[in-house]
């Protein structure tokens, strides 16, 4: 990546939300996409069954960015373990590391107290093409209050930030590059938010990955969460 002219610093975007700019460095990137692409359970499970799959909403339409679940299948507008709306095969683990991934994000971002013993348990992993967008919408189907924990991997992309109330403005543009954190929690853990644009081309050369990978982990406060 080149050198910043001016580093740029971490922003709290609303109430609860903090934006941290390469929070992962560039040998963390490449290990985490290693996992993602090769490794147990991450990308290297992205393969049936209960694997990358395209997002059919209930009104008929698609998501354009492709997804894949761990430890819970999320499905519009709930959650199952199995994949119900797809091959119906179980749900693919999440591993312990990636769940201490988590609250170590949520600490550094909104503090300790952010954490606390939170149990994440849910891991969606959307890829991203030159071409997607993900619309406006809550991340609302948890039993939890636990923080969002959102890592951007490849591409830089548009992340828009809005409000509880609304999908339209107030809202805030964030760039999210290779390695940043975003992370939402407490009064905001409820605002509507998505992906207007992604900017092709713009993954660190030395990461070896066209488009953009997203790893969304969240607390699912389901009662038979283990």
């Amino acid at each position: 990546m080149d050198t910043e002219l001016f580093p740029r610093e971490r922003a709290q975007v609303a109430p609860g939300a903090v934006h941290v700019p390469d929070w992962l460095d560039e040998t963390h990137q490449r290990e985490l996409l290693r996992a993602c692409r090769w490794g147990y359970p991450l990308w290297g499970r992205a393969r049936p069954p209960a694997g990358l799959r395209t997002v059919r909403t209930p009104g008929g339409g698609t998501m354009t960015a492709r997804q894949v679940c761990l430890g819970w299948h999320w499905y519009p507008y709930a959650y199952a373990r199995t994949v119900t709306d797809g091959d119906g095969a179980p749900v693919k683990p999440f591993p312990a590391w990636l769940g201490e991934l988590g609250r170590r994000a949520a600490a550094d971002a909104l503090g300790p107290q952010a954490a606390g013993g939170a149990a994440y348990d849910i891991a969606l992993i959307n890829f991203y093409d030159g071409d997607a967008r993900m619309g406006m919408h809550r991340d609302a189907d948890e039993h939890s209050d636990a923080p969002v924990v959102s890592l951007s991997l490849g591409d830089t992309c548009v992340f828009r930030f809005g409000n509880t109330d609304t999908r339209t403005r107030p809202y805030a543009d964030v760039e999210m590059r290779s390695g940043d954190l975003f992370v939402f929690g407490g009064p905001s853990r409820l605002a509507y938010h998505g992906v207007p644009r992604v900017l092709p081309g713009t993954a660190p050369a030395g990461l070896g990955l066209t488009g953009r990978l997203n790893v969304t982990l969240r607390v699912s406060g389901f009662p038979d969460a283990t």
